[in-house]
């Protein structure tokens, strides 16, 4: 757990969005100190090093345009980024077929199947946008899609059973958890305040188009070695007491930090963990105790060489295919070329399933299924594997990030960033742009380190919500839609004007016949 707390401090922070506070409090002049439950910094990233791998990230790691915050700190900190390996084909893997991916779906000779991928895309941005990024439970439609399911809505949109499959992958991908667990309004924001569909789920001009050289646990670290022995580590937070004139935070060896704020940067339902005095307020009290986090066991599959560049692939393929441990997988071989991998994610129901196996049969399983997916025998023999179970970390709970399963988000969504007295709330679960990810931990630090200083009367309110410039070095590009995309009807629609259109065509045959049989035509 991550506190910031400031006594003589001002402040108290915690893991990546708490150091991100604690940097720009301690730049303003503010005494911090930061304190981690773990024996580490860096929370939902971590850096793995050692000879068989040189550097890894077991946790969070992709970088992407649009992503301004991460960017500019890992500039400052001297964080240098490179592109993920795309060049080559993607793939979709499924009943024993491969299919090449075109922009964010797999191709296809189906019309029907074709116009359904397009409408569903559509749709999803459409009802996107009516969703205001900081505050969805006010968006029109919000009660409507919070009482809803993802899979509710999936069923509603997607008309084919492979669209349907898709979309579910689309879920599990994006927020580690199954379409019936989480509400549509949720969903629907989360997609949405990470750029809309193409954004979020791209590699190229995408949330997944770059990493950092060396790992980005180093930007962490990094910031801890600012802070110069302000950071402790070992120290996770049982109480914070607000009854007297300054905020007693203690931990679990009992150490006493005395602050005059502090700043919460874990994940909500690990504040369960703190005994708070006075108790929270009702509504924050329920919250908290309404978000689960994500399952994900991240994967790293090392080879002699990067076989699958040879038959043209990328390294990036979908597995659709209920026995295979993996869903997704991308490149993870270092941009020299050194230390070939394939990075694949076991989500959601099926890290469920597989936490109870074996490393070693977790391993066996997954290149069988990569053999499978590649049709390469190569894929059977690794020479390292690394991963990373985050159903098993206390101080997390569970990755990427906290999901709104249905009817929480309008109830009790707009208690989020709420301060309660002199605690402020970060986490990446608190942004407003890429919630979820690196960027989204590095806006809610500031923001609550910004929170802390307007309340200190070091700021104005109107600064609070700083805007933050593009980056020069990964600007954004658009994703042009072509007329037709835009425009094409959905795979029902197409049906139902083809029934109208057949309806009239006899209609007027029939007309035509009974004109030309001499009988009575009545207008």
């Amino acid at each position: 757990m991550r506190v910031i707390a400031a006594t003589g401090f001002n402040a108290l922070s915690l893991f990546l969005p708490g150091l991100s506070a604690a940097k720009l409090l301690s730049e303003a002049g503010v005494s911090v100190v930061v304190l981690e439950a773990r024996d580490r910094v860096g929370g939902r990233t971590f850096t793995i090093r050692n000879d068989k791998v040189n550097y890894v990230d077991v946790g969070g790691s992709y970088v992407g345009p649009t992503q301004n915050r991460i960017l500019r700190l890992a500039k400052e900190l001297g964080v240098e980024n490179y592109k993920v390996y795309v060049e080559g084909h993607m793939f979709q893997y499924k009943g024993g077929k491969s299919r090449n991916f075109k922009d964010i779906c797999p191709s296809t000779w189906n019309p029907l199947v074709f116009l359904d991928y397009n409408n569903f895309w559509r749709t999803m941005d459409k009802m996107g946008k009516e969703i205001p990024v900081d505050a969805p439970w006010d968006a029109p439609h919000a009660e409507e899609w919070d009482k809803m399911t993802m899979k509710e809505l999936i069923n509603k949109i997607c008309w084919t059973k492979a669209v349907r499959d898709f979309a579910t992958v689309f879920v599990n991908v994006n927020v580690t958890s199954e379409p019936h667990e989480v509400s549509a309004l949720w969903f629907l924001w989360y997609v949405r305040q990470c750029g809309g569909t193409f954004r979020i789920f791209s590699i190229t001009n995408g949330g997944q188009e770059r990493k950092f050289k060396g790992g980005s646990g180093q930007i962490s670290e990094k910031i801890m070695e600012r802070l110069k022995g302000r950071v402790k580590l070992e120290r996770p937070v049982i109480s914070i007491d607000q009854t007297g004139d300054n905020v007693l935070v203690e931990t679990l060896n009992h150490e006493i930090y005395e602050s005059k704020y502090v700043i919460s940067a874990i994940p909500p339902i690990l504040t369960t963990k703190i005994h708070y005095k006075p108790e929270l307020p009702p509504n924050r009290n329920q919250l908290i105790q309404r978000l689960p986090m994500g399952s994900v066991i991240k994967t790293m599959m090392y080879y002699k060489e990067a076989f699958w560049r040879r038959k043209g692939y990328c390294g990036s393929f979908v597995i659709e295919d209920e026995e295979s441990p993996i869903g997704i997988t991308i490149d993870d071989t270092k941009p020299d070329g050194t230390f070939p991998a394939i990075m694949g994610f076991i989500l959601s129901r099926k890290a469920v399933k597989l936490a109870h196996l074996s490393k070693e049969e977790r391993k066996r399983k997954i290149c069988e299924a990569y053999a499978k997916a590649l049709g390469m025998r190569e894929a059977l023999h690794p020479v390292h594997y690394e991963e990373k179970d985050w159903t098993m970390e206390q101080y997390s709970g569970g990755c990427y990030t906290a999901y709104f399963p249905p009817g929480i988000m309008h109830s009790y969504g707009r208690i989020i960033r709420q301060p309660v007295d002199r605690i402020y709330f970060a986490g990446t679960e608190t942004a407003t742009q890429w919630s979820g990810y690196m960027e989204g931990a590095v806006q809610a630090g500031e923001r609550a380190a910004r929170e802390v200083l307007h309340s200190m009367g070091k700021i104005s309110k109107s600064e609070i919500w700083m805007p933050e410039p593009e980056s020069k070095d990964v600007p954004a590009r658009p994703f042009p839609r072509s007329f037709w995309e835009r425009n094409l009807p959905s795979a029902p629609g197409l049906l139902c004007l083809l029934s109208c259109t057949l309806c009239v065509t006899s209609a007027a045959a029939a007309v035509l016949l009974v004109c030309k049989k001499g009988l009575p035509c009545r207008n």
